[in-house]
């Protein structure tokens, strides 16, 4: 299945995020409960940022404010597309605060969590918490754990 683009069909795309976010949380589940914690680091991560995605659809009027201008895509096209709307299509690391902190309230809240997961994910447990905030799996699991059943809860009150 190939992923819409938002800047042809937002609503499918919005549809196709949440069933990735809900696919990733399952998978980041199962591989707690078989106690690889990195692994579903890495998964719960990959399911926040989805759904932050599939959040950004009806935030875009306020996303454009940040994310102006055009940019052209890669793979040798001509095509340019909104900075906003390849922003959403994306949903770099490094751009999911901001786009956070404009959807706000709980997500701006736990984006906070998620990247400090994802840290974990890369650099594991660290007990000086120099590369990490988590000094052991442990303490990662509880944060992952939390992460995932907000996630699950923002899906829910979506009607997904």
């Amino acid at each position: 299945m190939q992923l819409a683009k938002p800047w042809y069909d937002p609503k499918e795309y919005k549809r196709i995020r949440i069933d990735e976010a809900k696919i990733e949380l399952e998978l980041a589940k199962r591989f707690l409960s078989e106690g690889l914690i990195r692994n579903a680091a890495g998964k719960a991560f990959q399911a926040w940022k989805a759904l932050v995605a599939a959040l950004a659809v009806d935030k875009r009027d306020e996303l454009s404010k940040v994310f102006s201008g055009k940019v052209r895509l890669r793979g040798g096209k001509r095509e340019r597309v909104d900075r906003v709307d390849w922003v959403i299509a994306v949903m770099p690391t490094s751009y999911l605060k901001d786009v956070a902190m404009i959807i706000g309230g709980r997500v701006d809240l736990l984006t906070d969590k998620a990247l400090w997961i994802d840290q974990y994910q890369y650099n594991g447990p660290d007990p000086e918490r120099v590369l990490s905030p988590y000094k052991d799996d442990e303490t990662a699991r509880k944060d992952i754990e939390t992460l995932i059943k907000e996630a699950e809860e923002i899906l829910r009150s979506m009607g997904s």
